[in-house]
């Protein structure tokens, strides 16, 4: 069974929160990749949508989100997530995790999207009544 060590990160409040999932709840985010949309009640941290931004594997080696798949793979980076270059136009071969979250997938990192409203009874809407045509109005000519 998967378990995961979730943080959610708020843009509007600038706060983040760890929370720690597993059995069922979890499988709900095994397979998705980087920027996906899943909902919080999927997850049973609330009513509202995470977009996944990334994560690390047990081992701290983290998620690309240009790498395909979810297997470690050795690739040359210049720069981002995993590599940061000590000199100009530097680039060096490291290992990093694709963007698919799998079993060996330890920590998910997750952005609030939106917070969803409670459903509101939805209401008829107001009928419009007709209004008369305008007449049309004549071009007006230049003097000359």
């Amino acid at each position: 069974m998967a378990k995961f060590q979730l943080i959610v990160s708020d843009p509007v409040s600038k706060t983040s929160k760890a929370a720690t999932i597993e059995g069922a709840k979890a499988q709900a985010l095994v397979g998705k990749s980087i920027g996906d949309e899943v909902d919080g009640k999927l997850l049973g941290i609330g009513n509202m949508k995470l977009k996944i931004t990334g994560g690390t594997d047990k081992d701290g080696i983290p998620m690309r989100f240009d790498i395909q798949g979810g297997a470690k793979k050795r690739a040359i980076l210049s720069g981002g997530v995993g590599f940061k270059p000590n000199d100009r136009g530097e680039r060096r071969r490291k290992l990093v995790r694709g963007r698919v979250v799998g079993e060996d997938t330890l920590q998910v990192n997750s952005v609030v999207m939106a917070e969803a409203a409670p459903a509101a009874p939805k209401t008829p809407a107001p009928e419009k009544k007709a209004e008369p045509p305008k007449p049309a109005q004549k071009p007006v000519e230049a003097k000359r």
